[in-house]
């Protein structure tokens, strides 16, 4: 089935909504953390401290919305409790390691330099696709009448965005270049994602 399909019947169906919110939320934690993985001990500036902070509270947001759907579901971040967990917790370490390979094939990078620049390519890549998918999971929301929402999370993505180019921009002149190859290889693990996904919520 197509992505939007597949959000439609996850939202119409709570037990499983309710493993989508805890998996969100997952992703977002894992980003948070591999943000402040990445940084310097000493030359970490304003956007990087804003961005972590933000998605760790997009985690806590998304969390939080669990209990409109019932009560005691998805306490922890177990793989029973998590749509796919397998594809879902690798998602973001896999796209981590394709760029750092990239980078360091191709721009010949190492140590801090790898890691910041590798920060804004996978971070880049996150947010093209968070802008695509909260807007099609808000629809699915609105569509259900439910109580969720991820409104003020898709205005805060959509300003991670901004700042990502901004950051690229001042990188590297061939910065498009870069990151053409850290949407490809994203967009390869989001098409295995959602098989995955599929393939659960078939099964459910």
């Amino acid at each position: 089935m197509n992505f939007t399909n597949t959000i439609n019947t996850i939202v119409n169906n709570p037990s499983i909504h309710a493993k989508w919110l805890n998996t969100l939320s997952f992703m977002e934690n894992a980003g948070a953390r591999k943000i402040s993985a990445s940084e310097d001990k000493e030359n970490v500036n304003l956007i990087i401290l804003k961005h972590a902070a933000e998605e760790h509270r997009h985690a806590y947001y998304l969390k939080k919305q669990i209990a409109k759907l019932g009560e005691n579901l998805c306490p922890n971040y177990q793989n029973q409790y998590l749509i796919s967990p397998a594809s879902s917790k690798y998602y973001l370490a896999v796209l981590d390691v394709l760029v750092c390979k990239y980078l360091k094939k191709q721009l010949g990078l190492t140590g801090s330099k790898l890691k910041f620049t590798a920060y804004l390519l996978v971070t880049y890549a996150i947010e093209v696709r968070a802008d695509e998918l909260y807007p099609i999971y808000q629809s699915a929301l609105d569509n259900a009448g439910s109580k969720v929402t991820v409104k003020s999370i898709i205005l805060e993505e959509e300003g991670h965005l901004e700042e990502m180019l901004a950051q690229l921009k001042e990188f590297s002149l061939d910065w498009e270049t870069h990151a053409a190859i850290a949407l490809k290889f994203e967009n390869q693990l989001f098409n295995e994602w959602t098989m995955a996904l599929d393939k659960e919520i078939l099964i459910n």
